[in-house]
């Protein structure tokens, strides 16, 4: 693996270019991808390789922190700034000073937010809530999202020079689905990760369950197929996984990868037999 990254497909050697050019500099960085490509393993990969690798790396969930305490999560605030503030008290940006700070969900920030987040790249500082005194900062900002911030642009939802600033380099995760033997590298890596952790022997896949797998179309990436091994882990019999052990939702796409070289009797009977599979061989459901 490279940087920590599972698998050396076509697809995703110009992310592994991108992360080795976005180390050696100290610029801004937007990472785009669907949910669940891996967007903050490779904001890591740039940390850990960079310069800065021996100072924090602060991750920051733009959306799952409350648009009215994320400027104080973020800059910090002093005491007496709002209601409950008895204490000053440091935000993410001075925990990662010397560092990088990672801003997952850089779209759901608001336009207000955005002005904030422009006068620290400008300037190099922020001003801590309740206070007018800005601090100098020596922070990276990665940051990172599964929208498309130039449509979110010209709806005017995302600040174009917030835009151009972070997008000094830009790096695109393909989807699971473009990545080809990869699948099957992070399908054995998961395998192995969870035998460790419950203690049974790793996985093995049958030729048509390793089908299945590389055909599946994988709307949750990275993080759905971990979540696959890791329930095939804890709930199947034994360590050889075949088309019966996978999930129900999964079992349908062997339908629909198979050609036109059966009969019509042979695709009604396999139709039936997947039906009745997915809802655990209930004929009612079924029918």
């Amino acid at each position: 693996s490279s940087y920590g990254l599972i698998g050396d497909s076509e697809a995703m050697r110009p992310v592994l270019q991108a992360i080795r050019k976005a180390a050696a500099s100290s610029a801004t960085a937007i990472i785009t991808g669907e949910s669940g490509t891996g967007k903050e393993l490779v904001a890591r990969a740039i940390h850990y390789n960079s310069a800065r690798a021996s100072a924090p790396l602060v991750p920051v969930n733009c959306g799952g922190v409350p648009e009215g305490l994320l400027e104080s999560e973020l800059f910090g605030h002093v005491r007496g700034a709002f209601t409950g503030a008895t204490e000053s008290r440091a935000g993410f940006f001075h925990a990662a000073d010397g560092g990088t700070i990672f801003l997952d969900e850089v779209s759901e920030t608001s336009l207000a937010m955005q002005v904030k987040l422009l006068r620290v790249l400008q300037e190099k500082e922020i001003c801590m809530v309740g206070s007018n005194r800005p601090r100098k900062v020596d922070v990276r900002i990665l940051a990172a999202t599964n929208k498309d911030l130039r449509s979110l642009v010209a709806k005017g939802l995302f600040r174009e020079d917030l835009f151009y600033r972070l997008n000094v380099i830009a790096i695109h995760i393909p989807p699971l689905r473009e990545r080809g033997e990869d699948i099957l590298a992070l399908a054995s890596h998961f395998a192995a990760k969870f035998a460790e952790e419950t203690g049974k022997p790793p996985l093995r896949f049958s030729e048509k369950a390793i089908a299945v797998l590389k055909n599946h179309d994988w709307p949750g990436n990275v993080r759905e197929l971990e979540n696959v091994i890791q329930r095939l882990a804890v709930m199947a019999d034994g360590d050889l996984i075949d088309i019966p052990d996978l999930p129900p939702v999964m079992r349908f796409s062997v339908a629909r990868q198979s050609g036109f070289d059966r009969t019509l009797a042979e695709v009604e009977c396999e139709y039936i037999r997947n039906v009745l599979a997915s809802v655990g061989g209930n004929k009612t459901q079924a029918a």
